[in-house]
């Protein structure tokens, strides 16, 4: 994990984050946390999943594990995700879908390619973001949302296109339910088109899916698998060049200092070993039909 400066008023920092090969086929580029900023409003985790191309018998396999304290939201560009978590939700995820899940107090789930999928083959392209809970939900009770790609706000202007998958912006609200306040949106650019980025929530950052933008008015500009760190109340206005794509991200900070571990995340350390000792001794609920799971890491 890098960073690179910037001479671009308004900007915090820029990091680069490496790809991390998973195996078969299948790399995550993970923007958060890094050594150089663990949060921007109240996301600690931020994966690209992908681009992955599977062969006809292929797919994605991940294995029962737990989290608590936090909520997982999952967006995919590309491919199928079959959810299945320990309050018997099964769900495939689709493009322009949100999946929302709220751990807690502690919920298991897996994440796989369906059978049917599995036998064509196919690409697999997304991001999965973890968003910490805030101290009065963090034990709440596990839960899980979905929400068709219909049900999620868009707004389109000038070439810009901004789909709102949780929280506010834009004039915009999603109806993803959220625990503090946060903006998750994914934003297409054409060629030239523009982008204000607003300062209505305190931190903010915009990962750069595809393609390049610049800043009206100032020399530098941010590339491909680059997340943007900005500083709070800078009004910036992001031009494409080529078409590109971008994922905005933020809100307001947590008061507490998030401890995370593996999958845990707790304003207390004490709970972090607690939830390590459980899993240890399999005291969370199974998801139902999978006898797998993914030990606790040394």
């Amino acid at each position: 994990m890098s960073i690179r400066t910037s001479d671009v008023d308004g900007v915090d920092m820029i990091i680069l984050p490496p790809v991390r090969d998973l195996g078969d086929g299948f790399s995550v580029r993970r923007a958060l946390p890094s050594a150089h900023r663990r949060m921007v409003g109240p996301f600690i985790f931020f994966d690209q999943m992908g681009e992955a191309t599977f062969n006809s018998g292929e797919g994605l396999d991940v294995r029962p594990h737990p989290h608590i304290g936090l909520a997982t939201v999952t967006y995919l560009l590309e491919g199928e995700i079959l959810h299945r978590d320990s309050v018997g939700s099964i769900q495939p995820i689709r493009p322009g879908e949100v999946n929302w899940m709220t751990a807690g107090s502690g919920i298991v789930h897996s994440e796989r390619t369906s059978d049917e999928n599995r036998a064509r083959g196919g690409k697999l392209f997304g991001l999965q973001t973890w968003v910490a809970l805030p101290t009065r939900y963090e034990e709440t009770d596990p839960g899980f949302s979905h929400h068709k790609a219909q049900a999620i706000p868009t707004i389109e202007d000038g070439g810009a296109r901004l789909t709102l998958i949780a929280g506010s912006s834009d004039g915009l609200t999603s109806p993803v339910q959220t625990y503090s306040d946060m903006v998750y949106a994914d934003i297409a650019l054409q060629d030239g088109a523009r982008y204000q980025l607003k300062a209505d929530h305190v931190e903010r950052a915009i990962y750069v899916v595809a393609g390049t933008v610049e800043v009206i008015g100032q020399s530098g500009g941010f590339a491909t698998g680059e997340l943007v760190v900005f500083k709070p109340g800078a009004e910036i206005i992001l031009r494409a060049s080529g078409g590109a794509r971008l994922m905005l991200l933020g809100g307001e900070p947590l008061p507490e200092k998030r401890h995370i571990y593996w999958n845990f995340v707790s304003s207390s350390a004490d709970r972090i070993e607690q939830a390590k000792a459980d899993w240890q001794a399999q005291r969370f609920a199974p998801v139902p039909d999978e006898s797998e799971f993914i030990p606790l890491p040394a």
